[in-house]
């Protein structure tokens, strides 16, 4: 007998996630205790705008790898009865005392998953040298202060009571965990919480899951909770981070946090079948978006995306890639294992909020600084490392990132928010997911499980292997083609999740459903 063994597949079982419906507020989140908190601040009478932020605090605590009080961030908030989005810019600014001789070229190229020339000791990758200004927790201040109604004190309690809880230690934690641990390892408060003995925590074999606290987090909160989230950059908090990055050799300075302030800018306006598209501007993936827009609104759109039309985006997609990195020094890292997460939010007002944050790689800089228990960003990884090019590192610069939060609005009404987390496959996700809905005419919950393509390169895609065999076929003999699974690990593909809020009807929200911990909820 002669036997040749099928390919291998991570998951022989088929994926689902609910839609949650309701005609009141709906919050959507990577991690299901984050939306919970959401909700609730909105049942305490609380504003799209505070449940972001209530969500957006609660994922310090409870998806440490994602996001934090120590990553960076955009978001799209359109209140009900304006006429137009605004953006909240809290995105990637280098420490102003940064200086470029600190990285030193090896003459090699990465071997694992980063594009960039090789530093030496990785010095852009990981460490104190690593660390953006963090700026997610001056976002989430400025948008409350502006626009929020219950007092910072409800926002941010739910974030206390899960970092007092601590994290949930089963399966999916070891999984994120164990990926970063040979770095983690590295740095001794970041190896006492998440390599106890040495190793990741474990879940137990049978029974549920318990906790573990992430260092001195919930003191941070708390703190924060009473003296104000500007605290971070003024106070107490600002000099236990100064203090901890003096003592590693970190170029962050008192003067950086000082600085450290939200930029309100209006929103993008592109129009896209009948709506008005809203997106967060130039230093995103906004452009990109653009172009692959203005190449797709010539292709025939039929009763289902088929093979044409996966051809004729993947094709777009190639293009716009192109055109971003020619164009801007190939200004974020290829591949790079990016872990973000995204969040929306409508309240039953109408308002709605996309929000997309991240520490850049999974588990940022993989540094918690042990006064505050902050685990800190890797932002000077999105410069290039290599003098004289339009991406150079250099103090006080902006780097370009892959982050798309979106907002359509009907009329003047906000109808339709989504991002996803991802890297360079936020783009391809949130743009499918969006033509689902607007050019196919498929409901939510259909658009979020629809088998996808990513394109994050120019030279070639990969295909969801559950695609028709048709798009498979004219996807590979249009060119390198890859056909992969839509799993847990490995990624992929880009963390989509989306609300559609309908005139005098329901509000609707999905998460992704490849996310173990995501969920949708609305209020009862």
């Amino acid at each position: 007998m002669t036997y040749a063994p099928s390919p291998h597949f991570t998951q022989n079982w088929v994926l689902s996630k609910p839609s949650a419906h309701g005609r009141r507020g709906v919050v959507v989140s990577q991690v299901r205790s984050a939306a919970e908190a959401g909700v609730a601040v909105l049942d305490a009478g609380g504003n799209a705008v505070d449940a972001a932020v209530a969500t957006a605090l609660s994922l310090a605590a409870v998806e440490p790898w994602n996001s934090g009080l120590g990553g960076i961030g955009f978001a799209l908030v359109h209140r009900a009865g304006q006429p137009n989005a605004e953006v909240v810019d809290f995105g990637p600014v280098a420490p102003r005392g940064l200086e470029p001789s600190a990285f030193k070229l090896t003459g090699r190229m990465k071997q694992d998953l980063f594009a960039w020339p090789e530093v030496e000791g990785d010095a852009n990758i990981h460490g104190p040298l690593s660390f953006a200004i963090p700026s997610s927790t001056a976002g989430y201040a400025h948008m409350h202060a502006t626009w929020g109604k219950l007092p910072l004190a409800e926002v941010i309690a739910p974030a206390i009571a899960l970092a007092k809880r601590g994290l949930p230690q089963d399966w999916y934690t070891t999984l994120k965990v164990a990926s970063s641990a040979s770095v983690l390892r590295r740095y001794a408060e970041s190896a006492r919480i998440y390599l106890p003995d040495g190793l990741p925590p474990v879940a137990p074999y049978q029974g549920s899951p318990g906790f573990f606290r992430l260092g001195a987090l919930a003191d941070t909160l708390e703190h924060l909770g009473r003296a104000g989230l500007r605290d971070q950059y003024e106070g107490d908090i600002a000099a236990a981070i100064i203090a901890d990055v003096k003592d590693m050799g970190g170029a962050l300075s008192a003067d950086d946090l000082r600085a450290c302030k939200a930029r309100i800018l209006p929103a993008t306006q592109f129009p896209w079948r009948g709506h008005t598209l809203q997106l967060a501007g130039g230093l995103t993936a906004a452009p990109t978006m653009i172009r692959v827009l203005e190449q797709m609104a010539s292709v025939r759109v039929g009763a289902k995306p088929d093979a044409d039309w996966f051809v004729a985006f993947g094709r777009a997609m190639k293009r716009a890639y192109k055109e971003r990195l020619d164009g801007l020094g190939d200004a974020d890292p290829l591949a790079a294992e990016t872990c973000t997460t995204h969040l929306t939010v409508c309240d039953q007002e109408g308002t709605m909020v996309a929000m997309t944050t991240t520490l850049l790689s999974s588990m940022g800089s993989r540094v918690v600084l042990p006064r505050s228990g902050i685990l800190m960003n890797n932002g000077v990884m999105w410069f290039d490392p290599r003098p004289n090019q339009p991406n150079s590192i250099a103090g006080g610069k902006r780097p370009l990132t892959n982050m798309s939060p979106i907002i359509l609005r009907d009329g003047d009404r906000p109808w339709f928010a989504a991002g996803a987390s991802g890297g360079r496959r936020i783009l391809a996700a949130v743009t499918q997911m969006m033509a689902f809905v607007t050019d196919f005419g498929m409901k939510l919950e259909e658009a979020a499980h629809h088998p996808r393509i990513d394109v994050s390169d120019p030279e070639y895609l990969s295909a969801d292997r559950r695609l028709p065999r048709d798009v498979i076929e004219a996807l590979t003999a249009d060119g390198p083609t890859e056909v992969v699974e839509h799993g847990v690990m490995p990624i992929n593909f880009a963390c989509p999740n989306a609300i559609v809020s309908e005139l005098d009807g329901p509000r609707i929200g999905i998460s992704d459903a490849a996310s173990p911990w995501s969920a949708a909820l609305a209020q009862a």
